[in-house]
């Protein structure tokens, strides 16, 4: 394969340089303004180039979406890049535990591996495309959203649209396990379990009393109970809540469940078992609701083919790209797979620790997953 990004100039301080830009800019998910300083630090490393900006106003309280188009409007499909810019720590998290700072090949920072790292690398690449004259094999739409930390409330609608327009899907989030991409994720469900007892005294009335947090005890078992490895099942009750005082039978408990389901057909089985959940004490009742919010990404056959293709532009370029079994982790990827458009995911920066205090990516990555990057923008026709 005859490769104009793989030998096309990339400067590995430039890059780190705006990457830190990203990350000092701190954006959780629930931080309106600090995800809008993100948006602005993107805008300024697209200025100069051939491309037009649509900036959407941020709803429900979360920041707003940046849509960046290689070329107006056409009825040509697009490859659609897709990134987050939202994080999962708290802000002061820079400051305190977890400073922007490089140690050897680790780069530390938070949401640097998950995902600004990887996101950075896109726009990057496209750069460098565009600097030395080699044109996109198809219209590229980068969409840079704010809030898929917490299952893209406000974005999954503009994830899905421009999905629709497009031919083929680019998701800046991080590589697994060496270097590896994903071309598959299970489904993502999350519930919420009420149960409601009857009050008393714990000491005079004891007797009296129907205990939500002891229902709710019946019911997490039941609920933990239900994974099932063999079938790449996982449920997990992560959050509960319930009673008012010590010395009081609680009345009220509620409880967070998260399922992970490797296809659609079992994400209806085990949906219809949870929302089917009896309660076992009498005079105690219990109510769930929730469902499916990220559907399952498989492993398509036209996945399949796009995964070859990225494995011709990485050997051109000079390393071995493999993917990684199912990851239970959900993505905006989950949206675009299961619309049918082929979808390659993890494609950002190499790394380690999302999420934690020692989240950093590899400085080593960043020039070869750049140049992967610009490389699918220039041969996916």
């Amino acid at each position: 394969m005859t490769l104009k990004a793989a030998s096309m100039p990339l400067n590995e301080d430039e890059i780190i340089e705006g990457i830190r830009r990203w990350v000092v800019a701190e954006s959780p998910s629930h931080d309106a303004g600090g995800v809008e300083a993100v948006l602005d630090e993107v805008e300024k490393d697209f200025e100069g180039l051939p491309v037009t900006i649509d900036r959407r106003p941020g709803t429900g309280g979360y920041g707003g979406i940046l849509k960046v188009a290689t070329a107006e409007p056409s009825n040509e499909p697009s490859i659609l890049v897709l990134s987050h810019v939202d994080t999962v720590h708290p802000k002061g998290t820079l400051t305190g535990r977890l400073p922007f700072h490089r140690d050897g090949d680790k780069l530390y920072g938070p949401g640097l591996y998950d995902m600004k790292g990887g996101a950075y690398l896109a726009v990057a690449g496209y750069r460098a495309l565009v600097r030395a004259g080699v044109a996109p094999a198809r219209p590229v739409t980068f969409l840079f959203t704010p809030d898929e930390e917490v299952g893209s409330p406000t974005s999954r609608a503009a994830i899905e649209e421009e999905a629709r327009k497009a031919a083929y899907v680019l998701v800046t989030e991080p590589a697994r396990d060496g270097g590896r991409i994903v071309t598959a994720r299970k489904g993502v469900a999350r519930f919420t379990l009420a149960t409601h007892g009857r009050p008393a005294h714990a000491g005079a009335r004891h007797e009296d009393g129907r205990s939500a947090i002891r229902e709710m005890a019946h019911q997490i078992l039941a609920v933990e109970g239900m994974t099932d490895y063999a079938r790449a099942i996982t449920t997990t009750v992560g959050l509960v809540k319930g009673g008012t005082a010590a010395n009081v039978t609680p009345e009220n408990c509620t409880a967070e469940i998260d399922l992970r389901v490797p296809d659609p057909e079992t994400g209806a089985e085990m949906v219809a078992r949870i929302l089917g959940l009896q309660p076992v004490t009498p005079d105690v009742t219990v109510h769930v609701e929730g469902g499916i919010n990220r559907p399952p990404y498989p492993k398509t056959a036209p996945i399949e083919s796009m995964l070859a293709r990225a494995q011709g532009v990485a050997r051109a370029i000079g390393f071995n790209l493999q993917d990684c079994p199912m990851t239970g982790g959900g993505s905006d990827g989950n949206f675009t797979a299961a619309l049918g458009v082929p979808t390659l995911d993890g494609l950002g920066i190499d790394g380690a620790g999302a999420h934690t205090l020692h989240e950093h990516g590899l400085v080593s990555s960043i020039v070869p997953r750049a140049r992967l990057l610009a490389g699918l923008m220039e041969t996916l026709r």
